[in-house]
């Protein structure tokens, strides 16, 4: 009797022992499971945000694009046969392309292009000097100024400063809508009292001279 019961109560025993340690098995993986799910929806949270970072740059990038608007264009055609005046004016008008007049500004012409001289690329091509027609560097300049001059015209509140004319027909803008330059004496100058910065594009091919003005929003 006494034999049967102790091997009851061992039987008790091990029977209780090996409930608690299934259950604390139980807990130890449910704790790895949790922490399991924890690292996995700290990473997909990690990566929603960063994927919602970059949605908002994307958009704030796009955003803060500027619009650039076509306001005035004049043309002017080339009628002289004179690959020095040609390379002037190509020389000219690529450093002018491009220039950004802001609102409340001042363009220069002989600020913006400088001295024509030999050094910068220039040919001696005709100028006219008091009246007559001479060689001279920088020869074809006028045309772009005049060219520019147009365009601005046709831009309200482009306020034109300074402006000069030939005195003599130049055969490639009608009498009266010439702007000649000459640096250091001779200028072609406006302001922008417009709402908006304004862009400048020249250019040049084998047939016109071409002015843009764009607005920038």
């Amino acid at each position: 009797m006494k034999k049967t019961k102790c091997i009851f109560i061992a039987f008790t025993f091990l029977s209780l022992l090996f409930v608690l340690t299934g259950c604390s098995n139980d807990n130890s993986n449910n704790e790895n499971m949790s922490s399991n799910n924890q690292n996995y929806n700290a990473e997909k949270t990690a990566s929603n945000t960063e994927t919602s970072k970059n949605v908002t740059n994307n958009i704030s990038i796009s955003e803060t694009e500027p619009i650039e608007t076509e306001i005035s264009s004049f043309s002017t055609p080339i009628q002289i046969d004179d690959n020095n005046r040609d390379t002037n004016m190509e020389i000219t008008a690529k450093k002018i392309n491009g220039t950004i007049v802001k609102q409340g500004e001042e363009f220069s012409f002989n600020q913006v292009v400088g001295s024509p001289t030999e050094e910068k690329g220039y040919e001696k091509a005709g100028v006219f000097v008091n009246g007559k027609k001479v060689k001279g560097y920088g020869g074809g300049n006028c045309q772009v100024s005049t060219t520019i001059y147009n365009a601005v015209l046709g831009v309200k509140n482009l306020e034109v400063t300074e402006r000069h004319e030939h005195g003599k027909e130049v055969g490639y803008v009608k009498k009266g809508k010439d702007a000649t330059v000459a640096y250091d004496s001779l200028d072609l100058k406006f302001k922008n009292n417009t709402k908006n910065d304004i862009k400048l594009l020249v250019t040049v091919d084998e047939k016109n001279v071409t002015a843009r003005i764009l607005k920038i929003e």
